[in-house]
Formats: C-alpha cells, structure tokens, sequence
C-alpha cells in the first residue's frame, strides 16, 4: 500500500492512502497496536457508540439511548463540523501551510479549531466573549491557540455579532488566514448529515423513533433532520432551544445555559420544514438534566446535554415500548465542574439542586412543544446578516446557492 508524501507550496503532507480507522478485532492487541495503528489523531474523529440509559424510564415506556459525541478527541459534537470545513478548505486550497485560523467562539467549536490547529501545525485565534469559563480559556491556551475577548454587546443583548463581526475584520487584515465562519457555513451541517445521522442510523436502524437535537449554529439539527427526512421520514427529529434564546423566535434575554441558543435562525436551519417539533426549556432544565444523568446514569455530560435529556425524557415517557428515542451527548461534562457541578456556583444562581429520578421526571412532564409547525411559526431567519456582518465572500456565495 503506497505511503507516497504530496506537497502543497512546499509543504509535505503524508499520503492519506493508508490511513484507516478501523481495528480488526481478529488480531491481538499486539498486532492492532503494530499494524492497524490509527495514522493521526483526526481520524478519531466520528465513529461514536451509541449507549442505553437504564434508570430514567419505566417499564412500559420507551427506551432512552444517547449517541457519545462526548468521546471525539477534542471532547465534543463540534469536532466534526471543524474537521469537515478544515480539511475540505485545505482540499481546495483555501487552507495553506501556516495559515491562521479565525474563528467566534468561545466553546466548542473553538476547542475543535485549536486542537485541529495544533495536530495540522495552524496558528489559531479565538474570539471569545465575557461568558468563557476559565476552563474553556485553559483549553484553548493549553491547545496553543490565542485567545481575543470581546467586550461590546450586540443588538440582541448577546456577543455573538460583534464576536462574528471582529473574527470578519481580522480574516480581512492577516495574510494567509481562514474563516471556518461556523454560524454561515454550510458544511457545519454536512458534517452531521453525511455522518453523524448516518452513523445513528445504522446503529440503531428501525427501533429508532426519534431524535432529540439541542440548537446553536444549527449544524447538528439542520444535518441530522435533513437525513433522516430523507432516508428515514417516520423518524421524529425535535430541536431544543433555550428561554432567551430566538433561533425559533420570541424576545432575547439573558440565559445561561452554553453551546445553546443565538439570536436569530441560522442557515444551516434552512430545511425548518424537516424539523417535526421544537422546544423551549428554562437553564434549569438543562443544568437539573446534566446533574441528573451523572448521578443517575453515571454519564458526565455538559449542560446543552441535560437540556436534550429532558425532552428526550418527556418523548419516552409517551412513547410504546420498544421505541427508542435518542439524544446527544455533545461534550464532556468536565468542562463545567467548576459550574454546573458546582453546588455554590448553582445555589448562587438560584438553581435546584435536585438530582432525583423523580425530580427530572416530573421536570420533563411539564414539558410542552413550543410548535409542530416549526417552518411556518418558528423561522427568525435574516437573509442579509451574512454580508452586514462582513462574512466571507465565498461563504456568502455558498450560503446564497444553497
């Protein structure tokens, strides 16, 4: 098998013809580790299992499974969507030996961008917000990546146009730079329709009922309902947005809960005709859910995962037995035990402290659809966002021909 070098301007790159990331479970571990060894770190990317809750549901309800985005190298959902615009802008040449990336974040995707940045030798630049928690500033920094925090609010009370706006006029200034541009880039979600919802979909196959997705930049959603109304229609898919937050519309305010939530609906949202059923939850149904699901299940997961738990909660607690109904995992829940797993940091914020089975089942019964007809009640698109904001041209003209 040809383990030939290609150059781009005078970089070497390693052939990717003998990569693999499949282990042969025939051979030892000794064989596996001399011969099957996984050629770089970003082909773990992908490929999550996909594992059954046992004690939040009865007997006679449906079935709880969660697919583990969690166990990505970076940790998170995001490294999928940052991998598939990376390595695609390097195919076409957009993405140059040494480049500097620039990207609004001050998450997931973030970390994503920077753990890409160190593996494929990047320089990377975050802009960040006031809300980053020091541990997500520590794993930047720890990744090598340079961390910008914006100060000034944009006109929904939120940071994330002027952080969009910053990361645009930085692109403009420094040669040999790249916007992955997350919030208007389609192949955000491509990646979750090319893999994430394939890999469910074979997992799990006909005992699957439906998904439950939280809501951001809209690449989860937006890629996984695509799919599945295309190769699975009677499959249920139900986004999950934050009080607050008005990807579904309604007044902006204040909310806690991260890597949920923008202030308008994103283009990878486009399809809302392929979204069944969307729901709003308070923070304290997403932080009760991610403190619930440790306790009960022993899954750490982040915050944006309890909040999917919940609903998924409320969607088995009706449904028949036999049907599954699945949710994400989206990051690991080491990232918030400074918050969210902190009983001062909750109590201080007025949050319950109740981790019991019946607590969160109580939590989810309470829950309603904010709409069945999301298409025609929920869309808060702004067409024109894009290019005030200052976004890349070739992303424009992408987002424009989708």
């Amino acid at each position: 098998m040809s383990t030939t070098n290609r150059t781009h301007r005078g970089a070497t790159y390693p052939s990717r013809a003998h990569e693999t990331n499949r282990i042969d479970s025939s051979h030892g571990t000794k064989d596996m580790l001399n011969s099957r060894t996984i050629p770089h770190l970003l082909k773990t990317v992908g490929h999550t299992p996909v594992v059954a809750m046992r004690n939040l549901t009865e007997p006679g309800e449906g079935k709880l499974v969660v697919k583990l985005e969690s166990a990505n190298p970076g940790g998170s959902l995001k490294d999928r969507a940052a991998w598939n615009i990376i390595r695609r802008a390097e195919h076409e040449g957009q993405l140059r030996p040494g480049a500097t990336i620039i990207e609004s974040s001050s998450g997931n995707f973030g970390i994503a961008l920077a753990m890409i940045g160190a593996s494929r030798n990047y320089r990377v630049i975050a802009i960040v917000d006031p809300k980053i928690t020091p541990t997500n500033r520590a794993l930047f920094e720890a990744f090598g990546a340079r961390v910008i925090v914006v100060h000034e609010k944009d006109d929904s009370g939120s940071y994330h146009k002027t952080r969009i706006a910053l990361a645009n006029e930085l692109h403009r200034k420094i040669p040999n730079s790249f916007r992955p541009d997350q919030c208007f880039n389609l192949l955000n979600g491509e990646a979750h329709f090319r893999c994430t919802a394939r890999e469910l979909h074979a997992q799990m196959g006909d005992q699957l009922s439906a998904v439950v997705c939280t809501v951001s930049t809209g690449g989860q959603l937006g890629g996984i309902s695509r799919y599945f109304k295309r190769h699975a229609p009677r499959v249920k898919i139900v986004g999950v947005d934050v009080r607050g937050s008005t990807v579904f519309g309604g007044s902006p305010h204040a909310y806690l809960t991260p890597g949920v939530g923008l202030s308008w609906t994103p283009d990878n949202l486009r399809d809302l005709a392929a979204v069944d059923e969307v729901y709003k939850i308070d923070d304290e149904d997403a932080f009760v859910g991610c403190r619930t699901l440790v306790r009960r299940e022993g899954l750490l997961a982040g915050v944006s995962t309890g909040g999917a738990l919940t609903v998924a909660l409320r969607l088995a607690m009706r449904a028949r037995r036999g049907e599954h109904i699945a949710f994400l995992a989206a990051d690991r829940g080491e990232r918030y035990l400074t918050t969210a797993f902190d009983d001062q940091w909750m109590t201080e914020r007025a949050l319950s402290l109740d981790t019991s089975i019946a607590g969160l089942r109580g939590r989810a019964g309470r829950l309603s659809p904010l709409s069945t007809r999301p298409a025609l009640e929920c869309a808060n698109f702004d067409l024109s966002l894009a290019e005030k904001l200052g976004s890349p041209s070739a992303t424009v003209q992408q987002r424009l021909a989708g």
